[in-house]
């Protein structure tokens, strides 16, 4: 496939056919690409509130196959299409160029001359979530894809005209390989993604590598309380600029941090051992101070002001399925969460834990079988400061169960550990359960990357 390094070169194609165009990152791709003025058109197997805004935006979608992939120019397809899809297979047959969405992003990261990529385990929409409002504030106009939606942009894309490109870099199956960033933050590096990646090392090699793509006038962002990310200056020569709330050699750091009743942080940022500024958020969670840091060590290398930074943290209020509120009955309020790996779980019930409320409720989803029984102790640690624990299947994504595990095994597991938790497979007894139970002044917390979040609607309507 050839490289399209400018959008004259890639114009060339008048229509553009996008397969999985529901998924949040291909539906980020197909915006930018209408608004480019390409004739985009695609295809999902589930129609979504993301298909309906693509068509209500003049992108023609088909639920189920389509004949529209038959005068087509290029296909986009997402990781998610198999090889044996009738619509790949035809393009295949017609000798229409088909390409992957991460090497399409990555040529779309080679479009534009400065590309900003946020990588690292968790926070990645967090964070870039808060660069990018911090561009926008300071006028700097980027164009930004986000694997959430965000208020702020009414959506997961912005197109702006300038050189500046905020994206989420996901090291799934090493994809952000394929990216060519400017400059780069690393939040953390954590077991993860062990259906694809043999064990820690292979995942630690895949960041280094990562870093590696950063030009030697380009700029790496990483956290100084992770031991693993500080190992990666050893694998650029970009200027590298660290952060950090426990270490205090960072260049930048949080200190005086104090917390409110809602569970958000106020704290004095410290560059070089010097008073930067005081930051006050309105996201809650220490993991969020963390996030911050990162964006304002990123932004201040950009040479956008105190001010601006500061406004933009302060009025960011998250992206959707973190920690978001959905809204409450019987002053009973109903959060939803995306985390599902043990380590964002622990942030978020140390967040939780920080707002004030009587008792707890999750409903946790484990998403996919691999990472549940890889993980499979780590997940029963992690949900035991809950009050009340709900166990869901296990969402299985792409993958099939062939490893003989099931969510009764974690509960199983959180047993064994002296808290009590229930399996309950059906939606509807989900939420009946609860609804019988919980009391004024709870906290109901659905949380996964998967359809848990349906619970917490149920739980209004």
């Amino acid at each position: 496939m050839e490289n399209f390094n400018t959008i004259e070169n890639l114009k060339k194609y008048k229509h553009i056919h996008m397969l999985g165009i529901g998924g949040i990152s291909m539906s980020g791709i197909a915006e930018i690409l209408h608004h480019w003025g390409f004739f985009v058109t695609g295809s999902d197997c589930t129609r979504t509130k993301i298909t309906d805004r693509l068509s209500s935006h003049g992108i023609y979608v088909s639920i189920g196959q389509s004949n529209l992939i038959d005068n087509a120019d290029l296909v986009i397809y997402s990781a998610a299409i198999k090889e044996n899809d009738p619509e790949l297979v035809i393009a295949k047959a017609k000798g229409i160029h088909s390409i992957e969405r991460c090497d399409f992003v990555g040529f779309l990261t080679r479009i534009f001359n400065d590309t900003i990529g946020i990588s690292g385990t968790h926070g990645k929409t967090t964070t870039t979530s808060m660069v990018s409002l911090c561009f926008m504030e300071a006028g700097f106009d980027p164009t930004i894809q986000v694997g959430a939606i965000l208020n702020d942009i009414n959506g997961n894309y912005r197109v702006g005209n300038s050189d500046y490109f905020i994206l989420e870099a996901c090291e799934y199956v090493e994809s952000f390989l394929k990216f060519s960033p400017k400059s780069a933050i690393v939040l953390n590096i954590d077991n993860d993604h062990l259906d694809y990646f043999k064990d820690f090392e292979h995942i630690k090699s895949a960041f280094s590598k990562y870093v590696d793509l950063l030009p030697r006038e380009g700029l790496l962002v990483i956290n100084g309380d992770d031991e693993s990310c500080l190992d990666l200056r050893k694998s650029t020569s970009a200027k590298t600029i660290t952060y950090g709330i426990n270490n205090e050699k960072a260049n930048f750091v949080a200190r005086n941090i104090t917390i409110n009743d809602f569970g958000c942080h106020k704290f004095d940022v410290y560059y070089n051992n010097r008073f930067y500024s005081e930051i006050k958020l309105s996201v809650p969670g220490i993991h969020n101070v963390s996030n911050a840091l990162a964006c304002i060590a990123l932004c201040n290398a950009y040479g956008i002001s105190k001010g601006d930074i500061k406004y933009a943290l302060s009025k960011f209020k998250g992206a959707s399925r973190r920690f978001e509120y959905v809204g409450s009955y019987n002053n009973i309020d109903v959060y939803d969460d995306y985390a599902h790996h043990p380590q964002e779980i622990k942030a978020t019930s140390e967040a939780l834990k920080n707002k004030k409320h009587r008792q707890s409720w999750v409903v946790f989803q484990p998403h996919t079988y691999s990472r549940t029984v890889s993980l499979l102790k780590d997940f029963a640690q992690s949900l035991l400061d809950f009050d009340n624990i709900i166990i869901t299947d296990i969402y299985a994504a792409r993958e099939k169960n062939t490893y003989n595990i099931s969510s009764q095994d974690l509960v199983s597991e959180i047993k064994k550990l002296g808290k009590n938790a229930v399996y309950i497979s059906s939606f509807e007894d989900i939420t009946r359960y609860i609804k019988e139970r919980a009391c004024p002044n709870d906290i109901i917390l659905t949380m996964g990357a998967g359809t848990v979040v349906d619970i917490s609607k149920m739980m209004l309507n």
